[in-house]
């Protein structure tokens, strides 16, 4: 009897590994990455500040909405002050409904990640020709905006197909973040070649923490700092990636700021021992290491 199995990477236990740096012989990289969403209204799915069962009405959407009004210049603030670079998990419609979030970020010089159209709707449960088709559109209209195509993807709910790797592959994309098994990066196989696993923590992410666990943005912010503080502890003996996961209409509320900032602030004390990096700039860094070094790149 056997169980079913993805058969896109392999087994491999983190003290077995081969150990690197990262630029400069650091052995921690921070990622800042925030989610930029845009929804339907009165229809499809969405968070609700009031917990896991959300109803599509107008307060539901205007909480959201908040995010792209306010919480996001509030949190872009944080970052110049902190003077953080950052990614951006972007759904294609936000984009479009919001002219002036695309120029605020290439002005900061930010990463644009694929982030679908919508969180309104998930991927895993469409057609494979629907989804090359969402892939491709939300590709391209973030490649319309920023400059240049993303090369990394997150999916709408951190959901995927069970063809969802190979469609991104095909697109054109270098480096995922759904599969949240590691504290480093790895490659997992696609039937059109390799794509990178770049890790993307579901634990210190505002939206389960805050919305699912109905926990407080102090307790999200000593999450942070007791993260930091282990990481970096175990960083001695291995690299290691510690991303911090935002959404501007849950961390963009004022209350929620100042907590934010102070632990900030508690890791950026030790910016010396830290790479202060964004995913693709990491990904790239991982792409140019020998064969063999991380895993899935044995052959």
């Amino acid at each position: 009897m056997k169980l079913p199995a993805h058969n896109r990477y392999a087994h491999s236990a983190i003290p077995t590994r081969p150990t690197y740096e990262w630029p400069g012989g650091k052995r921690l990289a921070l990622l800042v990455v925030n989610n930029i969403e845009h929804f339907a209204y009165r229809a499809g799915i969405g968070s609700d500040v009031t917990g896991g069962s959300p109803v599509q009405n107008q307060r539901a959407y205007a909480w959201r909405d908040y995010g792209n009004r306010v919480g996001l210049w509030n949190l872009l603030d944080t970052l110049d002050a902190l003077d953080i670079p950052a990614a951006h998990n972007i759904n294609s419609a936000a984009l479009e409904a919001c002219p002036e979030i695309a120029p605020a970020l290439r002005a900061r010089g930010d990463e644009f990640v694929g982030h679908g159209r919508s969180n309104s709707e998930r991927q895993d449960g469409m057609w494979e020709e629907d989804e090359r088709r969402l892939i491709l559109e939300s590709r391209d209209v973030l490649a319309q905006h920023a400059g240049v195509a993303p090369r990394g993807w997150l999916g709408p709910y951190i959901a995927q197909s069970a063809v969802t790797l190979d469609l991104l592959r095909e697109a054109g994309f270098t480096y995922v973040m759904d599969w949240p098994a590691d504290d480093q990066p790895f490659w997992m196989a696609t039937r059109a070649g390799p794509i990178l696993s770049v890790p993307y923590s579901v634990e210190l992410n505002d939206s389960p923490a805050l919305i699912m666990r109905q926990q407080t943005g102090r307790d999200f912010a000593e999450m942070i700092r007791d993260q930091f503080d282990e990481m970096l502890e175990q960083s001695a003996r291995r690299p290691l990636v510690m991303s911090v996961v935002l959404h501007p209409f849950i961390l963009g509320q004022p209350h929620r700021l100042r907590p934010l900032r102070q632990a900030l602030r508690h890791v950026l004390a030790h910016r010396d021992q830290l790479w202060v990096t964004r995913p693709g700039e990491l990904a790239d860094y991982v792409a140019g290491l020998p064969a063999g070094t991380i895993p899935g790149s044995e052959g």
